[in-house]
């Protein structure tokens, strides 16, 4: 049973959910960064403006799913039908994703996971899903615990501190020709661990020809290299981003609790204020923490 939901809505898609919910009797609420949101017992529908896109929480999640939005709004019944739609995900694969190559504070980590239909099915039961449309870190950290759970399901975690992060930039000058490295180290360890694998799947990053050379370079063999946008969609390289996530996170965490300051995600503008905060507090070496390539760095 399904306590979570997501999916894209067209404008006019957006129109007739709402209608329909207030044609249920839901209580609609204000909630930030959405078109409008509602709720009805423990059940809370929200739709928001980026995408836009519909999420679906609560206890009540599958049953509103499969007899209210599927039928009514979306007009295909995905949800328990995953093995029609996208039968390739149920195959035996690792999925691959990576977290933090966009942010100035902290590591890159790259993360990989195997499934078969077995290991896929029992994924898909847990809700589990791409990092970036979790929205806390403690859930996170939740989801991350019942994948490791899963009978005979394997991972592997590369994890490049900030100081050796900007190592191998000034070795491979490139974050594309870095990534494939990362991305190939991970594959050729959960060769170790399921054998039997021949395929694999990540998020396009780059051109096929970058991960393609890095691998013949590093000396892989007998596995299928597949690269495509929106992989998260696959539940292994979903399951991937999910944990390399988590490993990100506590960097951040255990960090901001060493300094003593808290610090920021991503590479906005807040990340300068906090950068300077620790160099004139002497805190620690900004080259230990950040990634020096940024533009924000030269600026600093």
């Amino acid at each position: 049973m399904i306590s979570s939901y997501t999916n894209p809505l067209t404008q006019k898609q957006v129109q007739l959910l709402k209608a329909m919910l207030i044609e249920l009797n839901f209580d609609f609420v204000e909630r930030p960064y959405t078109i409008y949101s509602a709720k009805k017992g423990k059940l809370n529908v929200s739709v928001y403006e980026k995408g836009p896109k519909v999420l679906v929480q609560g206890g009540e999640t599958e049953d509103f799913v499969k007899f209210n939005l599927e039928p009514q709004i979306l007009g295909e019944a995905k949800l328990g039908y995953e093995k029609v739609h996208d039968p390739e995900q149920y195959l035996p694969h690792f999925g691959i994703d990576e977290s933090g190559k966009g942010d100035f504070f902290g590591p890159l980590v790259i993360a990989g996971a195997y499934t078969d239909e077995s290991i896929a099915e029992k994924l898909v039961k847990l809700g589990v899903k791409d990092s970036k449309q979790v929205n806390s870190a403690q859930k996170i950290r939740t989801i991350s615990a019942k994948i490791k759970r899963v009978q005979e399901f394997e991972y592997q975690i590369i994890f490049i501190s900030p100081q050796r992060y900007n190592e191998l930039y000034a070795k491979f000058k490139n974050l594309n020709s870095m990534l494939a490295w990362g991305h190939i180290k991970v594959m050729q360890e959960l060769q170790k661990q399921c054998p039997q694998c021949q395929d694999s799947l990540s998020d396009q990053f780059a051109k096929p020809y970058v991960i393609e050379s890095m691998a013949k370079r590093m000396g892989i063999e007998g596995i299928n290299i597949r690269q495509r946008t929106k992989a998260e969609s696959d539940i292994a390289v979903a399951a991937a981003s999910i944990l390399a996530r988590e490993a990100f996170i506590d960097w951040i965490d255990n960090t901001s609790k060493e300094l003593g300051v808290k610090i920021p995600l991503g590479a906005g503008v807040g990340v300068k204020e906090i950068a300077r905060d620790i160099r004139a507090k002497q805190l620690a070496p900004l080259s230990e923490l950040v990634k020096t390539h940024f533009k924000t760095y030269k600026e600093l």
